[in-house]
């Protein structure tokens, strides 16, 4: 009996040994993975600027590429700046939730080929990151403020008396707003997913990926939407953010018609993007996380753009994917229509959701160089091309 139970304490003792040494051979290989992943970050993030190279492989004489600093209303603020030319015009590009440069490394929009092309990441995101920035000193009236600001900077960098303004998602709610007010600083206002109403248009989101869902027989997914209804009384309740972007995406309503992950459409690509050091693409997702959808979200729902903002002094020029439920592409040209503007034009994007740019570039770039850089005053204002 004795016996047997001290082979007993040595098999226990016996087992424990080796699962204690599976464990650690599973911890080493975590670890070292761990190590691996971390690595291969570190070597796609040195942070540094390719240049523009001729046909002999030198840089392009004339060209920029550099990622800068500047001093904004007295926060550190960071922007890319691309041009094969710098005398081109500049065009100040205002991103949404969050800064969409890295986005052109997988998605190239070849917009530094006509223009002087500035990513700016804006207060409290990206390069503009700050762990003290407070979220309500982030207000819209401190947005407009820092867009007249980089404008201003870029207008005497360049010497260019007036530049263009491009605003995507978030950043039309910004970009309009600064076109109304300020016209004489833009030679035209470009709204790419051009917000109107956005509680309307999360309503009308919500309904539609609701009876999509359901007609897919994606039991769970209808349950939690119909668990957080978006009404246009109550809002956008926390329960239906949390999933808005991934079931956006499934359906391909989201940030591409064609991009059905967040993770491997968005996430991955901010991860491999060389331009941002690894501290700074951190920085990224942290002021994504503090944000949310935006920093001005209570203010967008809360407003009606259609009603705030029906005239601009300069021509105004809409773009939007067909398949855009991020930003409603039926409000969008509603809005549109309403608008009053010397010269103003809505492109419809048949193979786009909420981001044209990246999705149909060469169809943007003829665009611009027919209809936007041409200066064509002779435009119908009612016309869709």
């Amino acid at each position: 009996m004795k016996n047997d139970t001290i082979k007993r304490i040595f098999s226990i003792q016996s087992i424990a040994r080796k699962w204690t040494r599976i464990m650690l051979i599973i911890i080493s290989i975590l670890f070292f993975c761990i190590l691996i992943i971390v690595g291969a970050l570190l070597v796609c993030s040195p942070g540094s600027q390719l240049p523009f190279l001729d046909k002999n492989g030198m840089p392009l004489a004339g060209s920029i590429s550099e990622k800068t600093y500047v001093n904004i209303n007295g926060m550190k603020m960071g922007m890319f700046i691309k041009s094969k030319d710098v005398k081109n015009p500049v065009l100040l590009y205002l991103h949404g939730g969050m800064p969409g440069y890295f986005l052109t490394q997988k998605y190239p929009t070849g917009l530094e080929d006509y223009f002087t092309i500035v990513w700016w990441d804006q207060r409290g995101s990206g390069l503009s990151y700050n762990a003290d920035i407070k979220p309500e000193t982030i207000t819209l009236e401190q947005m407009i403020s820092d867009t007249k600001g980089v404008t201003n900077y870029l207008r005497k960098r360049f010497g260019q008396e007036k530049i263009y303004l491009m605003g995507h998602s978030g950043g039309t709610f910004i970009g309009i707003q600064v076109a109304s007010r300020a016209p004489e600083l833009y030679f035209a206002y470009i709204g790419v997913a051009q917000m109107s109403y956005q509680l309307k248009s999360e309503k009308l989101a919500y309904d539609y990926m609701l009876k999509r869902f359901d007609g897919k027989g994606d039991k769970k997914m209808v349950k939690k939407l119909e668990a957080a209804p978006v009404t246009l009384t109550d809002g956008t309740p926390d329960a239906y953010l949390a999933l808005r972007d991934k079931a956006m995406h499934s359906l391909g309503i989201g940030t591409t018609h064609n991009m059905n992950s967040v993770i491997m459409g968005v996430f991955l690509p901010s991860l491999i993007n060389r331009d941002y050091t690894f501290s700074e693409k951190v920085n990224m997702w942290r002021g994504k996380s503090r944000s949310g959808v935006s920093w001005l979200w209570k203010n967008i729902l809360e407003t009606d753009l259609s009603k705030k903002v029906i005239k601009l002094d300069i021509p105004v020029y809409f773009f939007h994917g067909i398949y855009d439920y991020t930003v409603s592409y039926t409000l969008a040209k509603e809005y549109f229509n309403l608008l009053q503007a010397p010269v103003k034009k809505f492109y419809t994007f048949e193979k786009s959701a909420h981001s044209p740019i990246f999705e149909e570039p060469e169809k943007v770039k003829q665009i611009f160089q027919e209809d936007v850089l041409a200066g064509r005053n002779n435009l119908a204002t009612n016309t869709e091309r």
